[in-house]
């Protein structure tokens, strides 16, 4: 049966070295019998603008090539909409196909697995929602991951401030500077169960269970349970997070005392001086309201996942 599929492609993912996964995606799905529109921009913004107008009139699928900020695109595009959202993972991060068990960095097994969740049928997702002020302007957003208010939040902040390096590494130096001014956050949290007012090093607000390319932070979290998990570690000294940190990739620092892990329909986070971050794109500065939008967004999920090897090494 052939499709309409309309393909948004980030030429910039992984830092560039993903550049020919773009065009390769296409000619598989062409080679599969499919109609294939692909969409192309010069920046981020522009390629929003493209993709919104080509489902004007609705494909039959539509997919983005990259990582968690192309399914950033594609979540915020498609949500409510009844477009089933496909993914070839080749990203930095790729939290989404990892909980999916999507190959990454395969452009040909992934494709196969798209094709084989065309013909099974999309899973349907919840979304969360993130709502925030900025120079006086509302903001509304949705995400798939989580939302970050805390030290990893002000370390992206930091690392997108920086003009050198262009890579990865940046991450790393910024992680550095910051974790040698670590302090603890003052934070006000409202969730369904009441109000929380300690200091903390990490607060987010999660549907999927992973962030920062396999951070497992909310290792039962469920993306089609209709809950956000709310993720709170109280302050730590420097040595204290060094130690706890590792843990977060196997899912080992949930049982640890500081560690909370709270379900939720919602959640209100203030705090000074930190601004979040969704699926690795900024969002904006505390205080942020998140919601859950159960069910929203229809994915095609692969009907055989792939075992899940472990998290990206960027």
């Amino acid at each position: 049966m052939q499709r309409r599929i309309v393909v948004a492609i980030n030429p910039s993912a992984a830092f560039g070295r993903a550049s020919d996964a773009g065009p390769r995606t296409v000619e598989l799905l062409k080679a599969a019998g499919h109609e294939v529109q692909p969409i192309v921009a010069p920046d981020y913004a522009r390629l929003v603008d493209r993709a919104g107008e080509a489902i004007a009139v609705p494909p039959d699928a539509f997919i983005v090539v990259g990582g968690d900020g192309m399914v950033h695109l594609g979540a915020n595009l498609l949500a409510g909409t009844g477009i089933p959202l496909g993914l070839v993972p080749v990203g930095t991060g790729n939290d989404l196909a990892l909980s999916a068990g999507i190959a990454r960095h395969r452009v040909e097994a992934a494709v196969s697995q798209l094709l084989g969740a065309l013909d099974h049928g999309a899973r349907s997702l919840d979304t969360g929602i993130a709502e925030w002020a900025e120079d006086g302007v509302q903001h509304r957003r949705r995400f798939l991951g989580a939302v970050s208010c805390g030290f990893d939040a002000i370390v992206n902040e930091r690392a997108n401030r920086m003009r050198h390096p262009k890579g990865a590494s940046r991450y790393t130096i910024a992680l550095a500077r910051e974790l040698a001014r670590l302090r603890p956050i003052a934070y006000r949290i409202e969730w369904d169960g009441g109000v929380i007012e300690q200091p903390g090093a990490l607060v987010s607000v999660a549907n999927n269970r992973s962030i920062g390319g396999g951070m497992r932070i909310v290792p039962e979290a469920s993306m089609t349970d209709g809950l956000l998990d709310l993720f709170v570690v109280e302050a730590l000294g420097r040595l204290e997070f060094l130690r706890l940190y590792p843990l977060v990739f196997s899912g080992g620092h949930a049982s640890d005392p500081r560690v909370t892990i709270l379900r939720t329909r919602r959640a209100r986070v203030e705090a000074a001086d930190v601004v979040a971050y969704a699926d690795g794109e900024r969002l904006g500065p505390l205080p942020i309201d998140v919601t859950v939008d159960p069910a929203s967004l229809e994915f095609l999920w692969p009907p055989e996942p792939e075992p899940e090897p472990g998290p990206d090494v960027p």
